[in-house]
């Protein structure tokens, strides 16, 4: 195994870690960050690639045994890691990963299980990278087969994004679409998928009686404003969870278990 040690914030090694924003950071080589014990572990299981490690030395035992050889592991003294990540307490583990291709509507729909239900949790203008995040972690949970992103949401691999959805990011298939409503009518037309609109309207569909389609796929929204009427007019049915006390909605990760516990219970 490659272990380096690092004494100096100015040592260009660090310079992934330290000096790049995360767009700058996919622009440079497809590259994101990864924070956290659990979320690198992921991405070192995952079919992505890990360009680099960087620890607190603090970390180096348990850490050291989880890298494979070619990949570096860089080594900083335990004070200097808060003043790379930017905050005081950290857990003191970061990577440096590389993304692949861009997954296709078509690449996602050719790999369906076959005689299995199929279930797409699908947002056309998610941009809060923290509820992206949870998005993901939840459809990651509840056995999503897919996701697929609007061009109006924010970019999956951002390292906050990353950091909440505790790296399952890396696991589940997500399509970053470019045209969301022509995405919709494919999967509508040529894939079969039903399409189901989550929204706040008396007049829907309650939860508690809806039932599901073998392919379904559930639309949410951007907070504040949901899904557009565009968007909502795309879709087979509209399907709402009742609220008490004037409560006016859900945050849109709350919504989204609970309407996917609903839809994959067995």
């Amino acid at each position: 195994m490659s272990v380096q040690f690092i004494e100096s914030l100015s040592d260009p090694r660090l310079h992934p870690f330290t000096a790049l924003k995360d767009r700058e950071l996919a622009r440079d080589g497809d590259r994101f960050i990864a924070e956290g014990q659990h979320v690198v572990q992921r991405l070192l299981a995952s079919s992505l690639k890990t360009e680099s490690i960087l620890i607190a030395r603090r970390r180096l035992e348990t850490i050291r045994p989880l890298v494979p050889d070619h990949i570096p592991l860089y080594v900083i003294p335990d004070p200097m890691i808060h003043q790379v990540v930017g905050y005081k307490f950290h857990s003191g583990v970061l990577a440096i990963g590389q993304r692949t291709t861009t997954l296709t509507l078509e690449q996602l729909t050719a790999n369906l299980p076959a005689g299995s239900p199929s279930t797409l949790v699908i947002c056309p203008e998610t941009n809060n990278t923290e509820n992206l995040g949870m998005l993901i972690r939840i459809a990651a949970a509840f056995g999503a087969t897919g996701m697929i992103l609007g061009e109006h949401c924010c970019d999956p691999f951002y390292r906050q994004s990353i950091r909440v959805s505790m790296g399952t990011v890396f696991s589940l298939p997500i399509v970053q679409s470019r045209n969301i409503a022509g995405d919709l009518l494919e999967l509508r037309n040529r894939h079969h998928f039903e399409l189901a609109a989550t929204v706040l309207d008396a007049d829907a569909e309650l939860l508690s009686q809806a039932s599901r389609s073998s392919r379904f796929a559930l639309l949410f929204g951007g907070e504040p404003h949901g899904l557009s009427a565009p968007i909502q007019a795309l879709c087979d049915r509209q399907i709402t969870i009742p609220m008490k006390l004037g409560t006016d909605s859900l945050n849109v990760a709350v919504a989204a278990g609970i309407f996917l516990y609903h839809f994959t219970r067995p």
